[in-house]
């Protein structure tokens, strides 16, 4: 569970001093330093020779436009506003863009009141033309309940998130077991099967809880966030875990067994943890994205950290390299300090 994203309180040149940083200067043009904007639950896709990143906040979702990976929150555009009436009329959160057989979505979490959060669901919204930052319709609520064939009784969904798996498309999110009227109530991975990029077609399955040691919390034990990751013919799903105001918030990792195996059958799935977490400068990472550098042969991870120890959604946006296991696993490394020198993604900087 996360608040919405709200205006930022620094300027980007101020980052390093606004996260509580240390304000080391990089050692030359062809570095960069973390953290890389303000913000939260960062989705950024490289598509052709751009890096596209979405966004909530200022009364609607934005799609920026960049050729860098290290400054993603360029040349934006508000795709949609939110109604003045509806089930999503405001607290819009984790906005992602995905392209599928053509055509860009954005999948979005909302609702119609909060706090107390205990309305949100999971929406969509279709592009009309080809531009990722052109206009787009609303395709409506995606059905998040235990009756597809009815559509009764749908139930509290966040983090939405879809992937072609064996050329079937699914959509991932994080729920409850039923609607509660408290919004500390305990998240778990759903999944479930789509017709199209806008319809569920069958009822959900739960396919992870929150039971091991390390995604329990001790305000509320969660799974949210979750995003694909395919290498090496595995499918993952790296998702955050334990609470998202707190410095311990991290990421926990589900491993599809086999590539043909059934994935919505949860003995089909592997988990392992924590694969990625803060350090004694970098608090609270999680909600990440993957991305590619500009010349195709790195791989990136995006999240976002707390700028502090206090509880809280005060947030920044950061990216590193990451690389692989031998066993095919996503291999993240540690964050890399506030300040700290890192080289640009492969691709991006020019030199003489």
């Amino acid at each position: 569970m996360r608040l919405p994203l709200v205006a930022p309180g620094c300027a980007i040149v101020a980052l390093a001093a606004c996260a509580g940083a240390n304000t080391a200067t990089p050692v030359d043009s062809c570095t960069f330093a973390n953290p890389i904007g303000v913000g939260a639950d960062p989705w950024v896709i490289r598509h052709n020779v751009a890096y596209y990143s979405v966004e909530s906040g200022n009364g609607g979702i934005w799609v920026y436009r960049s050729n860098t990976l290290t400054r993603p929150k360029q040349n934006g555009a508000r795709v949609w506003t939110p109604p003045d009436t509806g089930w999503n009329r405001t607290n819009v959160w984790a906005p992602e863009l995905h392209f599928i057989d053509g055509k860009w979505y954005v999948y979005y979490t909302a609702g119609r009141a909060g706090p107390p959060f205990t309305s949100q669901r999971a929406g969509v919204l279709e592009s009309v033309t080809a531009d990722p930052q052109g206009a787009y319709i609303d395709r409506g609520k995606l059905y998040t309940g235990d009756s597809v064939a009815t559509g009764a009784h749908d139930v509290w969904a966040i983090d939405l998130t879809v992937h072609k798996i064996n050329g079937v498309l699914y959509a991932v999110w994080s729920g409850w077991l039923d609607n509660a009227t408290t919004d500390k109530t305990p998240q778990h991975l759903y999944m479930a099967r789509m017709a199209n990029p806008w319809t569920i077609s069958t009822n959900r399955v739960r396919i992870s809880s929150p039971t091991a040691d390390w995604e329990r919390g001790p305000e509320l034990d969660l799974q949210e966030g979750p995003e694909f990751l395919e290498h090496a013919g595995q499918v993952f799903i790296i998702y955050s875990t334990r609470d998202s105001w707190l410095k311990e918030y991290e990421l926990g990792q589900l491993r599809l067994r086999a590539p043909l195996t059934d994935p919505m059958n949860p003995d089909s799935i592997v988990k392992t943890g924590p694969v990625f977490t803060g350090t004694s400068n970098v608090f609270g990472v999680g909600h990440a994205s993957f991305t590619v550098s500009p010349d195709g042969t790195e791989d990136w991870i995006v999240y976002h950290s707390k700028v502090d120890v206090a509880p809280g959604w005060n947030r920044v946006i950061r990216t590193q390299k990451f690389d692989w296991n031998t066993d095919g696993s996503p291999r993240f490394g540690v964050p890399t300090a506030p300040g700290e020198a890192v080289r640009m993604p492969l691709g991006q900087c020019q030199t003489p």
